[in-house]
């Protein structure tokens, strides 16, 4: 769902009253609503965002576990549902650290994760997200996942 605003002489110009046609894909589509309707009663039920944070900080210890194990340095932050690292020693706090990431590294390592199953977003510099649907089976999965991958990123570096 969404909203939009401006001045009434502008206002006036779209659809139905003015001649300019505006919609969105999903707009005014019952099922979108329904949809968005129950995500946020399931949202609303207590303890769902401690759920999720919970997860996203579990997912961050696994990510930090896998690096160091591969020997390779990170910066993994987690926060509510969002999450995310960076290939650096640098502890990142701003644009100017996290451009201080190993951005090739991380495109290895992002294709090495894809071959496991795991989808991240292509770029270091976009956060992840877990979901209510991530239980502790698909986070120890996606941890064991993350071992692999960067082990056979370091095994690369290690062999060029």
């Amino acid at each position: 769902m969404a909203a939009y605003g401006g001045r009434a002489d502008i206002m006036r110009l779209l659809a139905p009253s003015g001649s300019v046609y505006q919609a969105g894909t999903l707009s005014g589509n019952p099922l979108a609503m329904a949809a968005g309707i129950a995500t946020l009663r399931a949202l609303a039920t207590p303890g769902t965002y401690e759920r999720l944070g919970a997860a996203s900080k579990a997912l961050a210890r696994g990510i930090a576990f896998a690096a160091a194990k591969a020997g390779m340095p990170v910066q993994v932050g987690a926060v509510g549902g969002m999450w995310g690292f960076f290939l650096t020693e640098t502890p990142v706090v701003d644009y100017a650290t996290a451009k201080s990431s190993d951005t090739a590294r991380f495109a290895r390592l992002f294709h090495a994760l894809l071959a496991e199953g795991v989808y991240i977003a292509p770029s270091q510099f976009e956060a992840c997200f877990t979901s209510t649907a991530h239980d502790a089976d698909a986070l120890a999965a996606t941890t064991d996942a993350f071992v692999r991958a960067f082990a056979a990123v370091s095994r690369s570096v290690d062999d060029a």
